[in-house]
């Protein structure tokens, strides 16, 4: 006992008044995991194979392209970013514990575009991301729910919820197709209902829904379904799911000789032309097909986003044919590197939050629809414009030479016209955040 008063005595003296105030008053804390000196770590969980993986597999190699080419152009604020990747086959139960996997074991500092309604709900909750204040950026989802800041207070959305979605496809009925009564065929989960919600809001119902558990529908389902309907007045079939699903489905048609005889509308989850078409839609089917979108069209060559996504994608993700996904994927990162730098050189998790509600709606991105994030806002994008697919699988405006855009929210707002000017792509497609 008298060897440790001795001892503390010691060290006292040994201190001067302020370091022993500061050391009494604020003991030094522990850095946030995944940010080094040098480094910063991110996580992702998404499918990469499976039926789902074959259509978004895509998203964590595009997203770590672009992270590469900001790292071979001097990083952020110093740090070079690394992102690690982990499989869960669009699996819930797979996504927690992946979603455990990449806070626990790999210690990533903040997670990124993790996709699934299903999915990612089960997963921030097993994964106690709300209690470890680890940032949710951008998920890959449309569900309205994770704009809910109280039971997801570290999520941001980047993707116009569903119900938006629904709302502005109620609009295009009415302005464009006489308001005509529809089929509706959707995912039996948050995402079908959130549609159902807007097309409710809407007051546009549709006059047959189809629920579809996730990951059920075969080509003897599609076909079932189809031959149901086209015993019906109905001619307006709109696709609610994923790409994989509208494949099955289109190609349902395709054998039953009903392309032609119904007008299908796909959502801007399972509306990507180029795995459509990869998935064996003929291109004679694509042809006409309505969709939806908040992005130019992935083939546009004239737009200047896209055109930058595609020259990072040739050098730094090569042999990956550019799309829809890949299109997402590097303008996540994008909007991530200007969280990140916005954030600070001394990056923290709660900074990094911080910063996107007070910037996040500054951010330069390839959307031709605002961001609104803020302090009380954890929304992204709130608007689509729809167009026509023709056999190319280009995307062209429905009427007219330029999109027209509509934005919304997920409750009872109006559906109005936007005037919204995106800002210019950052010289070679690097953020300064000036």
């Amino acid at each position: 006992m008298i060897r440790t008063r001795n001892l503390k005595r010691l060290v006292i003296a040994s201190m001067g008044v302020g370091s022993l105030v500061g050391a009494l008053v604020a003991p030094a804390q522990a850095a946030d995991p995944g940010v080094t000196a040098t480094t910063i770590k991110l996580g992702i969980s998404s499918p990469t194979t499976g039926s789902a993986g074959r259509v978004y597999g895509k998203l964590p190699g595009a997203m770590k392209a672009y992270f590469d080419y900001i790292n071979a152009n001097g990083g952020v604020n110093g740090r070079k970013i690394t992102l690690v990747h982990r499989d869960d086959k669009y699996l819930p139960t797979l996504a927690a514990t992946q979603t455990t996997n990449l806070i626990l074991k790999d210690q990533v500092f903040a997670l990124v575009g993790a996709l699934g309604t299903a999915t990612h709900s089960k997963a921030y909750t097993a994964a106690a991301l709300a209690a470890k204040n680890v940032p949710d950026l951008f998920v890959n989802t449309g569900y309205s729910g994770f704009a809910n800041k109280t039971k997801y207070p570290t999520t941001f959305t980047i993707l116009p919820s569903y119900a938006m979605e629904a709302k502005v496809m109620a609009k295009y009925i009415k302005d464009n197709l006489a308001g005509q009564p529809f089929a509706l065929f959707a995912q039996a989960d948050e995402f079908g209902k959130d549609g159902i919600a807007g097309f409710t809001a809407a007051k546009t119902p549709p006059a047959n829904t189809q629920l579809y558990p996730t990951s059920s529908v075969t080509s003897d389902v599609a076909k079932t379904y189809l031959t149901a309907i086209s015993a019906t007045p109905l001619k307006l079939v709109i696709l609610f799911g994923t790409t994989d699903v509208t494949a099955t489905v289109l190609k349902a048609a395709e054998d039953l000789n009903l392309v032609g005889k119904l007008t299908f509308m796909a959502g801007s989850v399972g509306g990507d032309a180029n795995t459509l078409l990869a998935l064996g839609v003929k291109p004679t089917t694509i042809d006409g097909l309505v969709a939806a979108s908040f992005f130019p069209d992935a083939k546009d060559t004239t737009d200047a986003y896209v055109s930058q996504f595609m020259e990072i994608n040739t050098k730094y993700n090569p042999g990956v044919t550019f799309d829809n996904v890949v299109l997402q994927g590097m303008n996540s990162a994008m909007l991530t590197v200007q969280a990140l730098r916005a954030a600070g050189k001394d990056l923290t998790r709660a900074g990094l939050i911080s910063a996107i509600e007070s910037k996040g709606a500054t951010f330069a991105s390839a959307g031709l629809v605002p961001l609104n994030f803020s302090s009380t806002s954890r929304i992204g994008y709130n608007g689509y414009w729809f167009g026509k697919l023709n056999a190319k699988g280009e995307l062209k405006p429905a009427t007219g030479t330029t999109p027209v855009v509509y934005t919304t929210d997920s409750g009872a707002g109006d559906v109005v016209k936007s005037d919204y000017k995106r800002l210019p792509l950052p010289a070679k497609g690097i953020p300064t955040n000036s």
